[in-house]
């Protein structure tokens, strides 16, 4: 018979997994949205800090070398919980959902390099080789267009003046010229239209000269959660509550790697917008056993933005609507034996259906994609799945150690240039030391070895590709317990 043994025996080694199990990357996913706070025994407070160090370099299109574009990332998790009585619980939750962080430098096609002369020949796939003869044939014909449309008002007027002379003849000559120069000005201003774009562009590249593509998102979520406890020894909970969450971005498109998209900024003022969650978990202490499967709403926002597009010449402010998504989070523990413990932790975010997309961006977009949909910011082909599985040892009263190693699927590949990863695995080692009865400090780290991507533009065009890459995510947390 399968010997028994009591949660509070393994409770150094539950807290011990908890800080290693800190870094997703599919997506915009960073904090895994964990819940474990709440559903911890007794009274039960967390403060969590997580930094995430990452490695992704890789060459563009045109084979220059991209030097490391991922910034340090940062980010706090808090919990709070307390038993009512034996039945009800309440807690509340704060971390930092999604996120992304990334800046290009250096000499590549995602930084501007104010080479005029090349980005003309590149934007116009090759038809001029120099700016001057690009803003010369631009400024040709747009004069044509405004010549040759002052002379069909001419021509028009005097057909008029003929006509009310009763000279019918002239007046019908005189009408075939008004329109002959109206289908002149018409086609020259398409000219010049068709020559502004990539003009505008090559202005923004002069004018941003050094910059480089950047993007930072950043999220907060406040979770209220109250739950309840049913059965013969109190072993079914459910849960749920309502999440209060934020979100702001700023990104900045620069190089030749975005064509007529080189200069785009946009600016997305931070709002909050409700959403919620709601769960279920069961409970064996003698064998240490908790499980819990934990669904979040997707949580619409209408957010301000302030957008400018040099290609058309256009700044303007609006609103944009973001939809962060909905997830499903499995948390599954089991004792091995009185002093160690099996977690297991599945994770499954639909990001196949999420897109940016600013106001002004899908507008200009349209004039490439003649149709009435555009294109979006940034989006992803694949859902995310994400699955660690952990093993921790008590080795005294007040310490133990654990590890673990983790998988992530990524959201697709080609992916966005703006976070081209697909995915990882990965390794974790976490500590846990009892400082007092009640206190406690852990430790912990995992390594990360990234799956090589295809960077693309919104386009779908394949500009880059990031091979052999990884970083590492560190964590500490102080927790609070009292049973």
């Amino acid at each position: 018979m399968r010997a028994t043994f009591h949660l509070k025996t393994l409770t150094v080694a539950v807290a011990a997994l908890s800080v290693a199990s800190v870094a997703s990357a599919a997506g915009l996913d960073r904090s895994g949205q964990d819940i474990t706070a709440f559903l911890q025994d007794g009274t039960y407070a967390e403060t969590v800090y997580t930094y995430i160090d990452a490695d992704v370099s890789g060459k563009d299109s045109s084979g220059n070398k991209i030097d490391d574009i991922a910034e340090d990332y940062d980010f706090f998790r808090y919990g709070v919980k307390a038993d009512i009585n034996d039945t009800f619980s309440i807690g509340i939750l704060y971390d930092e959902p999604f996120g992304a962080a990334a800046d290009y430098l250096g000499d590549n096609d995602f930084v501007a390099q104010g080479d005029v002369n090349n980005s003309a020949k590149y934007l116009t796939q090759g038809k001029y080789t120099s700016f001057e003869d690009l803003n010369s044939d631009f400024s040709s014909a747009r004069n044509n267009a405004v010549e040759e449309a002052t002379k069909a008002q001419n021509f028009a007027q005097q057909a008029g003046q003929a006509q009310q002379r009763g000279d019918l003849a002239e007046a019908g000559r005189l009408a075939a010229l008004a329109k002959d120069s109206e289908k002149k000005a018409l086609a020259s201003k398409a000219t010049a239209e068709k020559l502004g774009a990539p003009l505008n562009a090559v202005k923004s590249e002069l004018d941003s000269k050094g910059e480089g593509t950047n993007v930072e998102v950043r999220t907060e979520s406040l979770t209220a959660i109250l739950g309840a406890k049913f059965g013969t020894n109190k072993e079914f909970q459910i849960y749920g509550g309502p999440v209060a969450q934020q979100v702001q971005a700023d990104v900045k498109l620069r190089g030749l790697a975005y064509g007529l998209a080189n200069g785009y900024t946009a600016h997305i003022t931070s709002d909050k917008d409700i959403g919620w969650l709601a769960g279920v978990a069961y409970s064996k202490p003698e064998i240490a056993l908790k499980a819990a499967l934990t669904y979040r709403s997707e949580i619409d926002h209408t957010l301000p933005i302030d957008e400018q597009y040099p290609v058309a010449g256009i700044s303007q402010g609006g609103n944009i609507d973001i939809t962060t998504p909905k997830s499903v989070n499995l948390d599954f523990q089991t004792g091995v034996n009185p002093t160690t413990l099996a977690t297991a932790k599945v994770r499954w975010v639909p990001w196949g259906d999420f897109a940016i997309v600013p106001p002004l961006y899908n507008e200009v977009s349209k004039n490439a994609t003649k149709d009435d949909k555009g294109l979006p910011l940034v989006s992803y082909d694949k859902d995310q799945w994400q699955v660690e599985l952990g093993l921790a040892k008590r080795l005294s009263p007040v310490l133990a150690v654990s590890g673990s190693v983790g998988w992530d699927s990524g959201a697709g590949d080609p992916v966005t240039s703006l976070g081209p990863i697909e995915g990882y695995y990965s390794a974790g080692l976490g500590a846990k030391y009892n400082v007092t009865e009640n206190w406690a400090v852990s430790a912990g780290g995992k390594y990360l070895w990234f799956g090589d991507a295809k960077g693309q533009i919104p386009t779908k065009d394949v500009v880059s590709k990031f091979e052999d890459n990884d970083g590492f995510a560190l964590g500490v947390k102080l927790s609070y317990q009292a049973k």
